[in-house]
């Protein structure tokens, strides 16, 4: 049905729908792509793009200047900012759940007809008002539509491609049933099509405005972001190459001709065993393995953990032999994991941590316990010493590589920090606790993966 007239008026001409624009009734079930998923991801993107506070601002301001009701809409029709100027008769109809889905239903079509053409597009809604919808779109996205109207026109000349709604909808139920509301509808005001359609355009404009200023915005600090992280990933690749390329100029530094070296430790070895020596055999055997295990060149950043195990082991042998009975030492690493893969000299240089800061200055009864046991996929290696243990500060000094001793930096754990962090991510840093146990001693804490490829690296 029409618009309510005076009976003896003749009927109003209403102008042909597009059959190109595809109207969906509210019985009817929308097409696979309006899922519910989908229209809360386009409602999410529009809110996500616009200054809703500032579009509330402007809406407000347009509808109280040229007297005629405004809202945003999301590409379903439904609200995405307060309604401005709305008649008490709109008021009352979207009071009721079953007209103001027909009204969201008629907002949505509205908005649909001006994308199909880029520019906004009037309409008469199902309480035969008039509408227009004006497009919003970003970078080719239909994000909504600004709908400006709920009034009578004065007259539908110059209102070409007018899309009448008001018949889509059984009139049983509808509001024409209620006199309260048809009496409303008699008071709404009746404006010229030119004014609103200025009114409408203006919005249009602003908004769409506000929108792409908002789009852009969040562009340019989405970009900011991501070359932010890669400064960052760029910044501890750098750090990562100096700490190898010193580590590779320390090692340079005793290679000044490893096979003569080796030859006389073999020499000396033999020695021993001709004068029946087997503590110096013993002695000479850990001190070359060490050394064959420091300038042994591979091309991968990784060794199995026994291998890490047995350094150490040697390392702290020939500790005992220089300060006998003053320190104790216990290796628990249990078989199963002896054959995972670690980065090379990660325990070696906290061990001598230990050594420095704990047993040194000791007479006696120093204890270090190196442990090693699953959590869930991952392996933990515990490095343990009773000394006096560390103040939060220097804890954070050694972790930063300003930590000072005899007049020059100490940057073994830092080197183990960054790379433990670089090659298993952030959260993977070396852990220190200190004072561990009893207000004394510290705790070194590192953690890696059971499995993974190390040619990734």
């Amino acid at each position: 049905m029409g618009a309510d007239r005076p009976s003896g008026q003749p009927e109003e001409v209403v102008p042909q729908i597009n059959p190109e624009i595809t109207i969906f009734p509210a019985a009817i079930d929308r097409p696979a792509e309006n899922s519910l998923a989908t229209k809360a991801a386009r409602r999410k993107r529009l809110l996500e793009l616009m200054s809703t506070e500032m579009l509330q601002k402007v809406q407000d301001n347009f509808s109280a200047a040229v007297g005629v009701a405004m809202v945003i809409v999301d590409p379903e029709g439904v609200p995405v900012t307060k309604p401005s100027g709305f008649s008490a008769f709109c008021q009352a109809v979207r009071a009721r759940a079953e007209w103001r889905e027909r009204c969201f239903h008629c907002d949505a079509v509205g908005g649909r007809t001006a994308l199909s053409t880029g520019e906004p597009s009037i309409y008469r809604c199902h309480c035969s008002l008039v509408d227009f919808a004006a497009p919003i779109i970003v970078r080719g996205e239909y994000l909504g539509a600004v709908i400006c109207g709920q009034v009578k026109l004065t007259s539908d000349e110059g209102a070409t491609g007018l899309v009448d709604l008001s018949n889509i909808f059984p009139f049983e139920g509808s509001w024409r049933e209620h006199q309260p509301l048809l009496e409303e509808h008699h008071r709404i005001n009746e404006v010229t099509y030119e004014k609103l359609r200025s009114a409408a355009y203006s919005l249009f404009y602003i908004a769409s405005h506000i929108v792409e200023e908002s789009y852009s915005r969040g562009v340019a600090q989405e970009l900011y972001t991501k070359n932010l992280r890669l400064a960052e990933e760029s910044k501890r690749r750098a750090e990562l190459e100096r700490l190898l390329r010193e580590a590779e100029l320390q090692a340079l530094s005793y290679q000044v001709n490893p096979h003569f070296l080796f030859n006389v430790l073999n020499t000396i070895g033999r020695l021993a065993l001709v004068e029946n020596a087997p503590e110096t055999e013993n002695t000479v055997h850990s001190f070359a393995e060490m050394m064959r295990y420091v300038l042994k060149k591979s091309g991968s950043q990784f060794v199995q953990l026994r291998m890490e195990v047995e350094h150490v082991r040697n390392y702290l042998h020939l500790l005992k032999l220089r300060v006998g009975d003053r320190f104790e030492f216990s290796l628990d690493v249990p078989e199963e994991f002896l054959d995972v893969l670690c980065p090379v000299m990660v325990l070696q240089p906290i061990v001598e941590n230990c050594i420095n800061y704990a047993i040194e200055p000791r007479e006696s009864g120093g204890v270090i316990e190196i442990s090693a046991y699953r959590d869930g996929v991952e392996l933990i290696i515990d490095i343990v010493d009773n000394g006096d243990g560390i103040s939060s500060e220097r804890k954070q000094a050694v972790l930063r590589g300003e930590a000072d001793r005899g007049g020059r930096k100490s940057i073994g754990i830092y080197n183990i920090d960054s790379r433990l962090r670089y090659y298993f991510g952030t959260d993977h840093g070396l852990e220190i606790l200190s004072p561990f146990r009893q207000g004394r001693g510290t705790l070194v804490r590192m953690r890696f993966p059971l499995e993974f490829e190390p040619f990734d690296f």
